[in-house]
């Protein structure tokens, strides 16, 4: 089968071809861009298009990747033996098994997604590199290989806060999602809202890349706070008419603003600015 978006997710031909192509060759596929353009939704719609469970192991700046493997827990097992546990018998009741182990002892191939790749240490990506490489590791407690029955579909993001290391992007298809062009938005506004009047998201659309074009912002809107601003709009009963006339003669009445600009610097950018008639 061949990914090609779902009915709820809108994927640009090159996004199309980079899952493909990242399947085919059966290496993880690394996905940037910026916040809010779908990443992590990619993999739940991969999931969903091609009919497989997902499992997901979202990463902490605590995380390390012996956790995506596999913990012992040496301090539970030491209080049953204090305590005459017969569980202490068998060590395997002591291993918690991590989202990797999972992913290669599912009896079908699964989605594994590995979230935020760049929140963790610098040595995280390549302390996966033999297991995401040759999807296999060891567990030195059970004395066995723990092999994956079936070679999993791994999809990565990252929102480029650290650089990853060379080893580690040697491995990766790499895809960067583009900004979705106005053309592209208005396919994702109307799978998402089917109803919406057309003058409403246009104006709506001419608002937000105005936002997007002023230099000096901290944070530019993204696509999933257009969509939720639009959710607002239409839950709030405005129509485009109140939108233009706010746009071109009150600025500042501009409803839901707090949907769209996320930080008190931008609020004074989009304050100085307006005051200028700009």
């Amino acid at each position: 089968m061949q990914f090609t978006g779902t009915e709820s997710y809108i994927s640009s031909p090159d996004l199309s071809v980079a899952v493909n192509a990242a399947i085919a060759l059966q290496k993880p596929l690394l996905v940037k861009g910026e916040p809010g353009t779908g990443k992590t939704l990619l993999a739940f719609e991969i999931a969903k298009a091609l009919n497989k469970k997902i499992i997901t192991w979202h990463i902490k700046s605590t995380t390390t990747a012996q956790q995506g493997l596999y913990e012992y827990d040496a301090v539970s097992r030491l209080r049953d033996s204090q305590l005459g546990d017969e569980r202490v018998k068998d060590i395997a009741n002591y291993i918690k098994k991590g989202k990797l182990w999972e992913a290669f002892e599912s009896q079908e191939q699964v989605v594994l997604l590995i979230d935020e790749i760049d929140k963790a240490d610098i040595e995280f990506p390549n302390d996966l590199l033999l297991e995401l490489d040759k999807m296999e590791f060891y567990c030195y407690e059970l004395q066995t290989t723990i092999v994956a029955k079936h070679r999993p579909i791994v999809i990565i993001t990252s929102n480029n806060e650290k650089e990853l290391p060379d080893a580690f992007l040697r491995r990766c298809f790499f895809h960067y999602i583009t900004f979705p062009s106005p053309a592209l938005m208005q396919e994702i506004i109307q799978v998402h809202f089917p109803n919406i009047e057309r003058e409403l998201m246009d104006a709506a659309m001419r608002v937000f890349y105005n936002l997007r074009e002023v230099k000096g912002l901290r944070k530019r809107p993204s696509t999933s706070e257009l969509l939720d601003w639009i959710r607002l709009l239409t839950l709030g009963k405005y129509n485009a008419t109140e939108i233009a006339i706010n746009l071109e003669t009150k600025p500042e009445n501009i409803p839901y603003l707090g949907a769209l600009l996320k930080n008190e610097q931008d609020y004074s950018l989009y304050e100085r600015l307006r005051r200028f008639g700009r």
